[in-house]
């Protein structure tokens, strides 16, 4: 497995971000997405180890494209030189929450967890009654001592407590939250020893998974709606 071989076609497609490069190194792309779904192979056989929900994924089905939606952006860039994917129970669906990884060439990789979209209102709502009923439970989760010492959760956020709920309530801060995640940044350096990163990316998953299994547990029931 050469994980440089990726980072070296994401940074050669970042510095010639057009179509007319993209499809005269078309090969170079198979190549490196080859890596990529051998990567994501390698870490569901890791993660499988304590999370068997996980392993029956194929690693195509797990990625997401590269090609931009440039219609509401301000940057027409036609391609994000990074490579992603979501290892979860439904593969690359947001809900459940699961594993996330993306491998983008100048320090900005990182590992994540939890849920990222803010767009369900059902899911959020859902969450947030979750933390209120078993705030316990989800201090407990976020000051584990090795969880503390590598991850903050973040997400966005309303700058009041919503209504519905008490302004002094002990979890106040994460009920004004909409999404509810981790990241844990890789630097490029760290991606080019492929069994170290492994070895690391595994511990890290770990180590999140009883924080995914809050907000899981807490979406037990959550439907994706129709397109």
């Amino acid at each position: 497995m050469d994980i440089s071989l990726i980072l070296d076609y994401l940074t050669e497609l970042s510095l010639n971000n057009n179509r007319e490069w993209y499809h005269a190194n078309k090969e170079s792309y198979k190549r490196a997405n080859a890596e990529f779904e051998g990567l994501l192979q390698a870490l569901i056989l890791e993660i499988g180890k304590f999370d068997s929900s996980i392993i029956h994924n194929a690693p195509k089905s797990l990625t997401f494209k590269i090609v931009r939606d440039t219609r509401f952006s301000h940057d027409k860039s036609p391609y994000n030189p990074a490579f992603r994917a979501h290892i979860s129970a439904k593969g690359k669906l947001p809900i459940p929450v699961g594993y996330y990884l993306m491998v983008k060439p100048g320090n900005q990789s990182f590992l994540g967890g939890g849920l990222f979209a803010d767009m369900f209102k059902d899911a959020t709502a859902m969450v947030r009654n979750y933390i209120a009923q078993n705030g316990g439970e989800w201090e407990r989760i976020i000051h584990e001592p090795e969880f503390e010492k590598n991850f903050t959760v973040q997400g966005t956020a309303l700058k009041n407590v919503p209504a519905g709920y008490e302004k002094g309530h002990p979890q106040a801060e994460y009920l004004k939250f909409k999404s509810w995640y981790l990241e844990y940044p890789i630097k490029d350096e760290e991606l080019r020893d492929a069994d170290a990163f492994l070895a690391n990316a595994a511990k890290c998953f770990q180590q999140m998974k009883p924080f995914n299994d809050y907000l899981n547990q807490a979406l037990v029931g959550f439907q994706m709606p129709e397109r």
